[in-house]
Order: C-alpha cells, then structure tokens, then sequence
C-alpha cells in the first residue's frame, strides 16, 4: 500500500526554489528562451522584494507595544458632613467637628444700707467666649480641645485624649473630677446663669489627671487620679520658684445610677474626693463666694486664708426628668483639715424645680444634664422653647472657729431657647447674709437682690 503526502510550500519557499531551478536545472533553462528566462527572473526578484517589505511590516507590527487600557486612580475615602450646631466631618472612622461658645452678661447687685463696695451696682462682661474642636482619630481613639476667654485670661478648658472600648473610656489631661452634677452640667445647658454656690465656694475645677469611666445599662463608675490645674502647675505659677514645685495630687469618684421608670428619668449619685495639698500649702487656701452673679468680683462670704494640710468632700445627687418637668437636688459636705486646730466642715446644696411651657423635655445623658432640643423653633411654625426654674441655693462656711459666712438664696429664672444652640437667660436673685462681709455700720447680715440676663450661643 503506498501513501501520499502533499505538503503546501509557502510562497517565498516557492520562489526561492524556482528560482533555483531555472538558475540550475539545465532542461529548463533550455525550455525557455533567453529574454523569457531574464524575465521571469526579474519578476521574481520583484516579488521577493515585496515580500521582503511585508514581512518587514509584519514584524514591526508585532513588535510595536501593544495599548494598555488606563488604570484608573483608587478612589478617595469618602468625607460625610453633618450639621451639628457647626459642620461635623466624618471619613473612615475619623471624625472633627469644630466647638465654640460666646457668652455675654449684664448684671445688677443691689447695694445693701450703709455699703460701699464699689463691686456692687451694675456691670457687664463677656462671660465666656470660648474655641475648640473635638473628635476621633479612629474608632477607640477620641480628642477635645477648647481655649476660653474668661476675666482677661485665655486658659486651657477641656484639653484631653480619650481610649474608649466597649463600656470602658479612660480619659487624659486637662478634665473635671466627677464634682458634682451641677459642676459636670454644662454653662450653656444649665437651668439658672450660674452653678450652685458651693462649686465656686469650694474651688471646683478642671485639673490635669486620668480618668477612668464604665458604663453600662443604668450604672456609670468614674474614678480618678488629678495633679493641679493648667495655671497652677505654670511655670510662672507661684514665683521664682515656678510650678514644677506643684506637688500637691488628688483621688476622685463617683457612681451613677440612672434607671427610666416608664416616662420618668431618674438620677441617683454619690461622689467622693480628697486632695493633698502638699507645697500649695504655703499659699494656703481660700473658700468664698461672689452674690450669685459673675459680673460683680466682690465676696461677700470669705473664710480668709486657711493652713489647710488636706480636703475631703463628699455629696449626694437626685434628679429627674419627666415629660415638660425636670428638677434636682443636690448636698455636698467639704473637711478641711487645718495644720492647727479642729477640722472644720463647710457645707452646700441645692434645690430647683423647672417646666417648659413648650412643651420641650430637659435632655439628660451619660449622668449629667444635657442640650434641649427644640420643638418648634422660631421661623419654623413656633416661638421657640420656654422654660422656667426656680431653685434654692445654700452655703454656710461657719463651723469649728471659722467664720466665712451664711447665704440663703432664691434664685428665679427664664430661660428662652428660639432655636437649638442659642438661648437667652433671665434670672432673678433674693440673697440673704449672715456673718458676711461687714457693712459701714458693722453690720454683717443684710440682703441683696441681683439681676441678671444672658446671651449665649454654643455649637
């Protein structure tokens, strides 16, 4: 059996090999003239040459780089902005929102007969005018800082770096020491102008620490450990010498318990605190109070300078929101304990109830009270919220040989709030004195009315 292949030469194949044949094969070369065979050989030479330019072409083509489809740039993270009083910027767990406040006072205190305290009369002042900004730098990492301008100084306020996990929030820096409710309660979010006498009186303030805080369902435990304020601890804070000498550490606790019994919101705590001197000592320390409004310097109740080793304090809280009504009370006791003689026990509290005729409810949150939000703002179909209070404040820094004086004081007050983050405040006070600061006359219990209003913006 015998089989055939047939196999297809290309063509540059083909005319290379007749070219071949008719240059070496004699009967061929015989079969055609002489002109004939010059011309089929010039004619393939022609086509070689063509077919030499194609494969030329052929090769530059595949060697020519091929287009590459553009890859497009990663897209940016996207940035959410919420209105929050001011614009809150949020971006893969990272969040800023930018915070101030401005508040601006004019106020009266009655001068009582035979007084000549220039303090007393008609003043005004920019209360607070206050800038910061607040956030996260990711999803357990926070910040907050503000610089206020308040009596002609810029300080620190709430300067601190938060760690939050699960119920857990420890909190770094320049903060407030679980004081007390009304201290912890926000200036612009407070039912009167100002706090209770005994925050002052017993020199509440913000000092550089670590804080520790647990929240869960109705109970909140806070805890720290506190050096001194930002200005205390300043180089320029007590002479020559500076702050660094500062030494003097305090330990602070509170525990909240906040259940919501159908419609009501109650408030139950308890704080405890004591602080060490150390070098401060040699200032000594001072416990006054002004008549109720920040406009006026003067001291009507002053225990002087003390020789004070050691402060303890402790209070109780109660409060409650329901429906339009919300009030609260509070008792808070101070020892000092004095390098000679008997320890004396200064003691402070507090009553207030309050409505809203708008039918708004005080909002309250995380163991203190917070921002209201208005019903039905002015412009949108409503007038705003309206609320009214009225408290009762006591302070008596009479105990064991110090005699700093008694206040008894009705504090009435108006509070309107046309639209979120503005409010205008109206207060009316009836102050009375016991072993206060004395008169021209001697006399040293007396009363004083005082007067009182407010514009205040916060975002």
């Amino acid at each position: 059996m015998r089989y055939e292949v047939a196999v297809r030469p290309s063509l540059p194949t083909l005319f290379s090999a007749a070219a071949l044949g008719l240059s070496s094969s004699p009967a061929m070369a015989q079969a055609l003239s002489a002109d004939e065979a010059a011309a089929l050989r010039a004619e393939i030479a022609t086509l070689k040459a063509q077919l030499q330019r194609m494969e030329q072409k052929l090769d530059a083509a595949s060697a020519a780089p091929q287009p590459v489809a553009p890859v497009a740039p990663p897209a940016e993270p996207a940035t959410e902005i919420a209105w929050k009083g001011s614009p809150q910027f949020a971006s893969e767990g990272r969040t800023f929102k930018a915070k101030g406040r401005i508040q601006a006072d004019a106020g009266y205190v009655s001068h009582p007969r035979g007084a000549s305290d220039r303090g007393l009369g008609y003043a005004a002042e920019m209360r607070r005018i206050r800038l910061g900004g607040e956030g996260s730098l990711s999803k357990a990492f926070g910040y907050k800082l503000e610089l206020e301008l308040s009596d002609n100084a810029v300080d620190l306020v709430d300067t601190f770096v938060t760690w939050k996990s699960g119920p857990w929030e420890l909190a770094l820096g320049n903060q407030n020491q679980f004081q007390a409710l009304d201290e912890l309660t926000g200036d612009t979010t407070g039912a009167t102008m100002e706090r209770a006498a005994f925050t002052d009186a017993f020199n509440f303030e913000r000092r550089l620490g670590l804080a520790a805080q647990y929240e869960k369902a109705d109970w909140i435990l806070q805890a720290g450990l506190f050096a001194d304020d930002i200005d205390a601890l300043a180089d320029s804070a007590d002479g020559p010498d500076g702050g660094d000498e500062n030494n003097s550490y305090g330990f602070d606790g509170r525990v909240v318990y906040a259940p919501k019994l159908g419609q009501t919101q109650l408030h139950l705590a308890a704080s405890a605190h004591w602080r060490d001197l150390k070098r401060l000592r040699e200032a000594g320390a001072r416990y006054r109070q002004r008549p109720y409004l920040h406009t006026s310097n003067s001291r009507l109740i002053d225990t002087g300078v003390l020789d004070v080793r050691d402060e303890a304090h402790y209070g109780v809280e109660a409060a409650f929101v329901r429906g339009r009504w919300h009030g609260a009370a509070e008792a808070h006791w101070l020892e000092s304990d004095l390098a000679i003689g008997p320890t004396p026990r200064f003691f402070g509290g507090y009553a207030e109830l309050g409505y809203f005729f708008t039918g708004e409810t005080r909002g309250y949150g995380g163991g203190i009270f917070e921002r209201t939000k208005t019903a039905r703002p002015l412009g949108s179909g409503g007038l705003g919220a309206l609320q009214a209070s009225l408290r009762y404040d006591y302070l008596d820094m009479n105990d064991r040989g110090v005699v700093g004086g008694r206040q008894d004081a009705w504090i009435a007050a108006l509070i309107w709030q046309p639209i979120d983050y503005l409010r205008f405040n109206l207060n009316h006070g009836w102050l009375s004195y016991g072993d206060a600061a004395p008169l021209a006359n001697g006399d040293r219990s007396y009363r004083v009315r005082t007067t009182g209003a407010r514009m205040e913006l916060d975002f």
